[in-house]
């Protein structure tokens, strides 16, 4: 993914309000995600919010070869259908929570 395998990195943080909906919306988002070299890091349902907005409760990563590539897909037409179709109603917070770029394929682990 990437030159050298460099990553832009998408943080985001999102209050789901609805469940069903938004498994619907990443089923039908996630192969238009694919086709541009796109795809899911991490992914978290939260229970709890320490700090920060309570109203988080899925966060996630997503993974591009650069931004320009992120930019791109945002402004698919078929991405934007279905985002205005199953993504708007379910989710009623969206907070970029970060963006980075990464060096290398996968990010060092610490203990």
């Amino acid at each position: 993914m990437g030159a050298e395998g460099r990553k832009h990195v998408l943080l985001m943080g999102l209050q789901v309000t609805d469940e069903a909906t938004y498994a619907s919306y990443r089923a039908r988002m996630t192969p238009i995600l694919s086709s541009y070299g796109g795809a899911f890091g991490h992914d978290f349902v939260v229970s709890r919010v320490l700090k920060g907005d309570e109203r988080i409760n899925r966060v996630f990563t997503l993974l591009f070869p650069d931004h320009a590539t992120q930019e791109r897909f945002f402004a698919d037409a078929q991405y934007r259908a279905a985002r205005a179709e199953l993504f708007e109603p379910s989710v009623a917070t969206a907070l970029v929570l970060g963006e980075l770029e990464l060096a290398g394929s996968e990010p060092e682990e610490r203990r």
